[in-house]
This record gives structure tokens, C-alpha cells and sequence, in this order.
């Protein structure tokens, strides 16, 4: 059943889904960066190494807050875990604007583990955004059935892509 608000949120979602990852992508491929924030290359990924490893802690802080009946919490948390995602986005598309991507330089076996490890981190980054965005949804207008089946998907996704963001940074850190 499809309550009122769904005509509009869900294409909505979908529009949004569908914009930030082509988004993200053309970003990639801009043949001039423009730097206008006057910001390091080194601060954006720092930043959002931060960010990725705080949005982890919210994420499981507001599992366990779920698991234990603390449902305000838990909406708190995790609404907490969405802003701090959404400054991330906003972020990381502002440093693809300002600053030209920077080449991996490891080698070795730590190579094709860093590849494998952003490869993922890149895929499912594109997936988690409806899969958030539902989830929220679902939760905020009271839909817990709904949100309790998608939220089982969406938890480990968003935990993995968090914790990978971290990971990421911390592979490239004597790069940049």
C-alpha cells in the first residue's frame, strides 16, 4: 500500500539516485579544475576520512540503540549518520571540482588489495544513496515494516561504503 506522500518522494528519490552518481562522475572528468575555496588538496580527504569514520560510529551506535528499544535514539543517530553523509557528498564533489585526482602509488600486493578495496567502495557508494534515502523515508513517515526490510540491506552497505571511505584514505594518504 502506497501512502500519499509516495507519488512525489518516491520519483524524487529515484531523480536523486539517478543525478548524484552522474554527477559525481562527469566531476571526474572535468578537463579544468576550479579551485574556489582556495583549499590544500591534503584537507579534503583528511576531512572526509573524518567524516566516513564518524558516519561508522553513528551507524553502529544506532543499530545497537535499535537493538536495545532506544528508538528515539536510534533515529537520532542515524539521522546524525545522513547529515554527516550529505556534508560528505557535498564535500567530496567540491574536491573533485577544486583539485585534480591523484594517482595510487602503491605496489605489490597492496595494490590489487586497494583496487579491490576502492573498486567496491566506488560500486556500492552509487547504491547507497536510494538505498539511504528509502530507508530514511521509510522510517520517518512511520513506515517500520517497510523501513525494518530495507534498513537489513542498507546497514551493511552504508557501514561497508563508511568504513571503506576510511580505508580509501588511508591507502592514498602518502600521495596527496
Amino acid at each position: 500500500m502506497r501512502n500519499s506522500t509516495d507519488r512525489f518522494m518516491i520519483p524524487a528519490i529515484t531523480g536523486i539516485s539517478v543525478l548524484v552518481p552522474v554527477l559525481v562522475l562527469l566531476l571526474m572528468y572535468l578537463p579544468e579544475r576550479y579551485n574556489f575555496i582556495g583549499v590544500e588538496m591534503g584537507t579534503f580527504p583528511f576531512f572526509h576520512a573524518i567524516l566516513n569514520f564518524c558516519t561508522a560510529m553513528l551507524l553502529i551506535a544506532g543499530y545497537y540503540a535499535m537493538r536495545l528499544g532506544e528508538l528515539k535514539w536510534h533515529r537520532n543517530l542515524m539521522i546524525t549518520a545522513f547529515v554527516l553523509s550529505a556534508v560528505f557528498l557535498v564535500s567530496y564533489v567540491i574536491s573533485k571540482i577544486s583539485n585534480d585526482p591523484v594517482p595510487y602509488g602503491g605496489e605489490g600486493f597492496m595494490r590489487p588489495l586497494y583496487f579491490f578495496i576502492l573498486i567496491t567502495h566506488i560500486l556500492l557508494s552509487a547504491i547507497i544513496v536510494p538505498l539511504v534515502l528509502f530507508t530514511m523515508y521509510r522510517g520517518l513517515t512511520g513506515e517500520v515494516i517497510k523501513h525494518r526490510k530495507i534498513a537489513r540491506y542498507t546497514f551493511p552497505v552504508w557501514l561497508y561504503v563508511a568504513i571503506t571511505g576510511v580505508l580509501v584514505y588511508l591507502f592514498m594518504s602518502p600521495y596527496y
